[in-house]
């Protein structure tokens, strides 16, 4: 059975290195493999904020590898749709790492493609992940407006092209979410929890947990993180979907759950406010990207004057009929008489139409 590997504390670089060093983790990578690290690059935002993957969990696993002779390292994402992946590498401090330890940043959004076969059909994917022999994912644990959570099996989204992960919200993301982590097989995932916003994955509320942890199984990592939310696995179906398509475990025993630390003064998890559930009550939601749909959230989160509205938002809603008085966002909304223009638009511009 896999096991998880918790450590406390609030210094990113170094709790990295501790964990590594405990898993052994150099044994993990074949012989001559070149390693991928994927991080949580959603947006442009300081890792503080609790959107992002700390910098210093790049550096702590450059660092190691190297120091255990595995040199050819490169870090790779791509943000979601509607935002630009370089900004965000720069505002979440990794063009100071590339540059320290002379390691190449990719963005995925530019690399080719391929098909690949999965559980639910064709997906399209960056060549650049299912070739790397050693992928390392590098999630942040936090809250999601459509999905609930978000950690390793959906952090796997920066590797696709835009237009597949649109595609994934018309396919309901679940589905496809699950049948990815089939696809793709990190060969290791180690989870920033220091700071993760529980409610919204584009951060602002982050929650500091001051933990980190990682493993191999991804579906099991998941399953833990989903845990500590005080999430059930039917909160979160595309953890138990990618199960039988698979991709892991969703099963662990308090035995398989190691703590490298004690911290001081623990106490439990923090939870989901459930704000996000009270916002979208007037949301009419068919297949909206999470761009789109977070950018709504923000906006009913920072003004009150638009929570009683009716609200369609999605690609389900193109060229459909949508009730007069009510507000359409975004271009799949065009058709109403009141409609937010982007594509994604901004919660700025959302607001500005309550």
């Amino acid at each position: 059975m896999p096991k998880i590997y918790n450590i406390y504390g609030t210094d990113s670089h170094a709790m990295t290195l501790s964990l590594l060093e405990k898993i052994e983790a150099a044994n993990l990578v074949p012989s001559g493999a070149n390693i991928i690290l994927k991080p949580n690059l959603v947006v442009a935002g300081s890792p503080e904020n609790g959107a992002t993957t700390h910098a210093g969990v790049l550096s702590g696993c450059i660092e190691y590898f190297r120091e255990n002779g595995i040199n050819d390292i490169t870090i790779a994402e791509g943000s979601w749709v509607g935002a630009a992946t370089l900004p965000a590498m720069k505002r979440a401090g990794y063009d100071e790492v590339c540059r320290r330890y002379n390691v190449k940043f990719i963005d995925m959004k530019h690399e080719k493609t391929r098909k690949v076969d999965s559980p639910i059909g064709p997906l399209e994917v960056c060549s650049l992940a299912l070739d790397a022999k050693f992928l390392v994912n590098l999630p942040v644990l936090k809250g999601h407006c459509q999905t609930k959570m978000t950690c390793a099996l959906k952090n796997l989204k920066g590797c696709l092209p835009d237009r597949e992960k649109s595609r994934f919200h018309a396919l309901g993301l679940t589905r496809p979410i699950a049948a990815l982590g089939s696809v793709i097989k990190p060969g290791l995932i180690i989870v920033d929890s220091i700071c993760g916003d529980l409610d919204f994955e584009e951060g602002g509320n982050p929650v500091h947990t001051n933990r980190m942890f990682c493993g191999t199984d991804p579906v099991m990592i998941d399953s833990y993180g989903a845990s500590l939310m005080g999430l059930d696995l039917f909160s979160v179906p595309y953890i138990g979907l990618a199960e039988k398509f698979g991709a892991g475990t969703t099963r662990f025993n308090p035995e398989d759950i190691i703590n490298l630390n004690e911290p001081e003064n623990a106490g439990k998890y923090p939870r989901p406010s459930g704000r996000v559930a009270n916002l979208a009550k007037n949301i009419h939601e068919d297949s909206a990207c999470s761009a789109c749909y977070a950018a709504l959230i923000r906006a009913l989160h920072t003004e009150r004057k638009g929570r009683g509205q009716e609200i369609y938002i999605g690609q389900g809603w193109r060229g459909k009929n949508i009730p007069d008085g009510a507000l359409g966002i975004g271009r799949c909304c065009s058709s109403a008489k009141r409609n937010v223009k982007g594509c994604p638009p901004s919660a700025k511009s959302i607001a500005e139409m309550f």
